[in-house]
Order: C-alpha cells, then structure tokens, then sequence
C-alpha cells in the first residue's frame, strides 16, 4: 500500500454516476425560480421537509443516533428517523455514519474522507464526486464501520442496488402526485394540476434537498475553517454560528468534536442547538432517553 504522502498526491476519479445526479438534482431545484411555479403551499412543504429530512433525518438520525449513538429510543423510532435521513439523498444510513465515523477517526489527516485541508470545495461537495486513492471501496467503508448497521438487515437492505435513492426520490413523486390530486378535485385543469405538482415537487423535493445537502456539507467545509475554538481537539474543528443557524446546532462542531457522543453541541447559553431541543421534546414525550 503507498504512503501517505504518496497517497495525498494521487488524483481523485470522479464518480460519474454520482456527478450525473449532483448536477440533475441541482438543475431541478433551480427551477423554483420560476414564477408558475412559485406557491405558498410549495413554500410549506420545503419548511416542513427542512425540518423532517434534515433536522430529524440527518441532523438527529443519521447523526447523533446513527453514528454516535448519543441516546437511546425505541426501535420503531430509530427506523423513522432513519427513513427520514435516506429521504435527504445523502446515501444509505450505513454509508453516512461509516462516512462519518472515519471522519472522526482521522479528522483532518490524510485519511479523513472530507478535510478542508485539501481544499474548501473537496470538503464541501468533491469528495462526494470523486475518489482519492486513499478512499475506501462504500462496501468495504460500510463493513469497517458500520457493521452494526450492516448486520441488521432493515439497513443492509437500504444498500442493495441503491434502494436508497429510491426512497428519497419516492418523496418527489409523492409530492407531485399530492400536488396534481389536489388541484384535480379543486377543478382545475389538466395544466393546472401539472404546475401544481410540479411546484410541490420542486419547491418541497428538489429545492429541500439541496438545501439541506448544502447545510449538512457546510459542517465538513466551513466548520473546519472559520469559527472560534472553545476546545484543543487536535484538528481544525470550530463553532461557526452560521452553520448552526442553517443545520440546526451542529455548526457548534468544536464542541462535538470535543464530546462526540454528547446528544447536545451548543453548551453555551448563546449556542442555540435546535436539534439538541427536539431530542429534549423527544425524551419529555418518552420517545428517547438518554443513553
């Protein structure tokens, strides 16, 4: 096997698969600048899909259950959040928290699947595009760690053939069909109904979930270069308010890098930490407890 250095000079191979649906994902959501296809009813479904498939799904499922096990629920509760997460597009539960769990391992080191060291944009969306010679095969990544995912067969079936994607584009065409059905039994017209699914689709499917991608990436790339530092953790962690306000607490990253399997990211009175709120709900409704 070559060495690091060796290693951190090899050029990246893009991914084309994964480049195709980047760019088609995009394409879409670009289309809510469209005045047809601007409605306040498309507006609600992008806030309520923020919430459900980022802050649940990936913020506190794919997240702080999935890869740090930072507290405990039931199981019919893991699998929601879980499907919630798969919703967002950003892989199988067991690649993200494998993903992620490298990440912790060797944050901001040669091997770390996404450090800014190697540039802001690699952070942000290359490494998801593109793989370095240092990178891991996904089904061996997913095996080394998330087995315990992997030996459940609920995640284990998610990996199959990009059952995933499936699911996450299955909210689109839901959003769409909702949408067409509605303005049919209001009486509209054929073209009606179709600017009307279309706008459900665009503004609550696609437009959501780069929205929520660009959060969830914002973690990995810009708190990992501005921000202040609240903890010597040995990497290049920081709190960025910013991110915090747009990923719902976990721009305060500094500190989750300094307790990772702590449930809550902002200890300062200031350091607004909505997803810590929700699992504090959760607990208060016995549907979570602390681990």
């Amino acid at each position: 096997m070559p060495d690091r250095d060796d290693v951190n000079r090899g050029l990246p191979r893009v991914k084309p698969d994964t480049l195709v649906a980047f760019v088609l994902v995009h394409a879409v959501a670009l289309l809510a600048v469209m005045p047809a296809l601007f409605t306040w009813t498309g507006v609600a479904a992008f806030a309520a899909g923020h919430f459900v498939f980022g802050t649940l799904g990936i913020n506190i499922g794919f997240h702080r259950l999935l890869a740090h096990r930072s507290f405990a629920c039931p199981v019919w509760v893991e699998r929601m959040l879980a499907l919630f997460g798969t919703c967002s597009l950003q892989f199988s539960p067991a690649y993200w928290v494998a993903v992620h769990r490298r990440h912790h391992q060797f944050s901001d080191e040669p091997e770390d699947p996404h450090s800014p060291r190697r540039g802001l944009l690699w952070a942000h969306f290359g490494w998801l595009i593109a793989r370095r010679p240092l990178d891991l095969k996904p089904t061996v990544l997913t095996w080394r760690y998330a087995k315990d995912m992997m030996r459940q067969p609920f995640y284990e079936r998610l990996e199959r053939k990009n059952v995933w994607a499936a699911v996450g584009l299955s909210v689109w065409i839901l959003l769409y069909v909702a949408g067409f059905t509605a303005e049919a039994l209001a009486g509209g017209t054929w073209m009606e109904c179709g600017w009307f699914g279309s706008s459900l689709m665009v503004w609550g499917g696609a437009l959501r979930t780069v929205v929520v991608w660009h959060s969830t990436w914002s973690v990995n790339s810009v708190a990992h270069v501005w921000g202040y530092r609240t903890h010597d953790t040995g990497d290049d962690s920081r709190n960025n308010p910013f991110v915090a306000l747009i990923a719902s607490g976990e721009g305060w990253h500094n500190n989750h890098h300094a307790d990772p399997v702590s449930p809550r990211h902002g200890m300062q009175w200031w350091e607004i930490d909505v997803s810590w709120l929700v699992i504090r709900l959760m607990m208060a409704l016995g549907l979570a407890r602390p681990r």
